[in-house]
């Protein structure tokens, strides 16, 4: 399995990333979820326009796909994942060319075989990556290779949902201070079987008081399974001291999972 770090390709996951050099662009979402049935076909479309002022070539491709909440994402072939549905996916076209300010849809659609039987949560995703033609390089022998953005749109299908479910654990909290204000970086794993996208709460209580500081939250995040993402809360400018505080994952389909802990924000 090949691993690779930068924090860049955790951003594309999910949100847009423009390349000025590149010039390709994906307009829609890039995580598709869907609640499917055994024996079902499912459609769904990638958006892309050139924002370049040349033509340009771009190839779209599947892969199986994990993360951690130390920031290592995880790329490897389709299948190579017990829970992929790589398989399942079709797209009507591998390669296209985009002229200068062009947009297209790729289309593709997901066939769900009649003998999947565990329930939960299958994904893999469509990389969209740019096709950067070799040019020889004018001051040195040999060629240069322009390193290029790629987009991963994630596809999830749930499976008989009814049966499955999140299993979120707390697995540690970091305290940074960033431009006089403190964050916590709460790390979440899904030990269960269903994509989830929680929001992560903090309500954090003076240890000798017993009084509350404050409630703190961070933005919803989708977390697939047998993986575990980093939430940052933003707790602001609160005084060094020794803490109490809840934590609690929750989502919008009534999943909740709480933890009470201590914190200790020092003087630094």
């Amino acid at each position: 399995m090949m691993m690779i770090r930068p924090i860049l390709l955790l951003l594309l996951s999910f949100f847009p990333f423009y390349s000025a050099e590149a010039g390709i662009v994906v307009l829609n979402a890039l995580s598709h979820t869907y609640k499917v049935e055994n024996g079902k076909v499912y459609q769904g479309k990638i958006a892309i326009e050139n924002n370049g002022k040349q033509s340009q070539n771009v190839k779209l491709f599947l892969q199986d796909f994990s993360y951690q909440a130390d920031g290592t994402l995880y790329y490897s072939p389709p299948h190579s994942n017990i829970k992929s549905n790589a398989g399942w996916i079709r797209m009507n076209t591998n390669l296209i060319t985009l002229r200068e300010k062009e947009k297209t849809e790729v289309y593709y659609e997901i066939t769900i075989p009649d003998h999947v039987s565990e329930p939960g949560s299958y994904w893999s995703v469509i990389m969209v990556e740019p096709v950067e033609d070799l040019r020889p390089d004018e001051s040195t022998q040999g060629i240069n290779i322009t390193s290029v953005i790629r987009y991963a749109i994630q596809i999830i299908t749930d499976l008989h949902t009814e049966k499955a479910r999140p299993d979120l654990k707390f697995e540690g909290i970091k305290i940074e201070k960033q431009n006089g204000r403190q964050w916590l970086n709460i790390a979440v794993a899904n030990k269960g079987n269903l994509y989830c996208k929680p929001t992560v709460t903090i309500e954090i209580y003076n240890k000798g008081t017993g009084r509350k500081t404050g409630t703190f939250s961070g933005q919803a995040m989708g977390i697939l399974p047998q993986t575990s993402k980093s939430f940052p809360i933003d707790i602001g400018k609160m005084p060094p001291s020794k803490y109490s505080a809840v934590l609690v994952a929750a989502d919008d389909d009534d999943n909740a999972f709480a933890l009470t802990t201590e914190l200790e924000i020092k003087n630094e």
